[in-house]
């Protein structure tokens, strides 16, 4: 694990669940899989503390536990399951473009929480949605179930591991923890529940105390609340679901961009028809045959048969490889090629990438060929690939002629070595949303007390509102903040949102390398 790495896992712990969880991932990131013991030793916080925080990253599944042969639990933190919390934003606002503000919140609940029971998360989605609408109306918990639902049917979202059950005669001693198990068959599985009721409003300070109070005072009587009927199924969210869905997006703007509209929709329509059935990393989709994949295009998409066989031979014999041909049956079967090799093309200019591709293609070239292939000027062509050399994205290999290694009788010839390009990159892509991620810090820091002042104000004026205050009098609050500090205020929040719109741009990258470089070490 790098450095950029080590510093982005722990600046992420630190603004998801503070300082305490951070001290232990963090020590868990440095020194590998440890004991509880040592782990207490290490950090220096209190046995209860960091039970506690290894509660908080077990939940959210970013560490896990192993039984050794002799007995004792040992910890390790998930680096990469850590570095995915940076990509939360992406999987929220996907699930609300595929499935609606029902789909949206359930995912947040269900990432916010790490899982939670569909019954819970069914609830706390109607209460939130019914809180946005208008005084009088309220959602429904079918209409919340039935996106659960579907989310489940698309595999977005996934059955947690239970403890298997183990038979009740035996008297040896428990485990020191317990495994965890699922069937594949059951992962996806969503229990019958018949959920009624709809989504309740926030009450009134007195009427939530009162609700407090009565909850304890059952507590404390022995009593308890109605079992629910799902208790024990747990849901997660399946991200490995999300990043499929993403890399198809990037194959289809791909394939649009390089040949056509049609030809895009076309391997839409391919990777929407097997992308339940294909595995998160298979090198290409099951074999579809062409007479289902004209039965399955849109309904806006009026081309006949024969011009759909044109537009997938036309994929099939396309360089790039998008679309493969695997037999014959049924008017051809086909299926698309997921690693695609034009997604871990860097690009650091449009004459740069034209010899970065140049160099890719013919794998070894002098700088006399590189000028004369890509058509660019000598003086610019030496000065392009020295630059690249600099910054470790070519590398120049050395054959001799002669023992001496006489310059004179030596062929310089400049190739790529894509995967340490591509490693290069991520690591820079991982500096700067951990930069990004400091600066904000700096800013929200450095203005503390004026957004303290802010929320205190926003507080009061919304108090005022509800108790009916005249005008005049909320505009008197509102003169409590300056015009200077107003300024000031606006123009924090311009520089958060570019540093948030920076992020997610660097964390599309970091996705994309990611992917090449995961696909490629799989290739045979």
């Amino acid at each position: 694990m790098t450095q950029a790495e080590l510093r982005l896992c722990s600046l992420l712990l630190r603004e998801h669940f503070g300082e305490i969880v951070e001290k232990v991932g963090n020590s868990l990131l440095r020194t590998g899989p440890r004991p509880l013991r040592l782990l207490v030793g290490d950090t220096g916080l209190l046995l209860d503390q960091v039970k506690k925080a290894l509660c908080v990253l077990i939940q959210h599944n970013l560490v896990r536990y192993e039984v050794q042969p002799r007995g004792s639990v040992e910890y390790e933190a998930q680096s990469k399951r850590i570095l995915r919390l940076l990509r939360y934003p992406r999987y929220i606002y996907t699930a609300k473009t595929l499935y609606g503000d029902p789909g949206e919140l359930l995912v947040e609940e269900l990432l916010l929480h790490g899982h939670l029971p569909m019954s819970c998360a069914v609830a706390r989605v109607a209460d939130r949605l019914t809180e946005t609408m208008e005084d009088g109306k309220t959602m429904d918990y079918t209409e919340v179930s039935s996106t659960f639902v579907r989310l489940a049917d698309t595999h977005f979202i996934q059955r947690c591991p239970i403890v298997a059950e183990s038979p009740r005669n035996t008297k040896a001693p428990p485990p020191p923890a317990p495994a965890l198990a699922i069937a594949e068959k059951d992962m996806y599985t969503v229990p019958r529940l018949s959920l009624i009721g709809k989504g309740k409003r926030r009450h009134s300070c007195d009427e939530e105390e009162e609700g407090e109070h009565k909850a304890k005072r059952q507590k404390q009587e022995g009593g308890s609340s109605e079992t629910p009927p799902d208790d024990g199924i747990y849901w997660q969210v399946n991200l490995e679901r999300f990043h499929q869905h993403f890399r198809d997006q990037a194959l289809v703007s791909a394939v649009a961009s390089r040949m056509d509209q049609t030809s895009s929709e076309v391997v839409r329509t391919m990777l929407r028809m097997s992308e339940v059935t294909t595995a998160s990393g298979a090198s290409h989709t099951q074999p579809l045959s062409s007479n289902e994949i004209f039965r399955s295009l849109p309904a806006g998409y009026n081309i006949g048969k024969q011009v759909l066989d044109q537009y997938l031979a036309l994929l099939a014999d396309d360089p790039l490889e998008f679309v493969g041909k695997s037999g014959d049956s049924g008017g051809g079967t086909y299926t698309v090629s997921i690693l695609c090799e034009e997604l871990g093309v860097p690009r650091f200019g449009s004459r740069c990438a034209r010899i970065f591709r140049l160099l890719l293609r013919k794998k070894h070239l002098e700088q006399k060929q590189v000028e004369d292939f890509a058509m660019i000027p000598a003086k610019e062509a030496k000065d392009m690939l020295y630059r690249m050399l600099s910054e470790n994205l070519v590398s120049l290999q050395e054959i001799p002629k002669t023992p001496d290694h006489a310059p004179s009788r030596t062929f310089y010839l400049y190739t790529v070595n894509v995967m340490a390009a591509a490693r290069m990159l991520l690591h820079r892509c991982y500096k700067s949303v951990a930069n990004l991620m400091e600066r904000r810090q700096y800013e929200m820091r450095e203005n503390k007390r004026l957004l303290e002042k802010s929320q205190r104000v926003e507080a009061i004026l919304a108090s005022m509102q509800a108790t009916g205050a005249e005008a005049a009098q909320l505009h008197e609050v509102e003169e409590m903040i300056t015009g200077p500090e107003r300024q000031q205020l606006e123009n924090l929040k311009r520089n958060v949102n570019k540093i948030d719109a920076s992020e997610n741009q660097v964390d599309e990258t970091i996705f994309v390398l990611e992917s090449f470089i995961e696909s490629t070490m799989k290739r045979p």
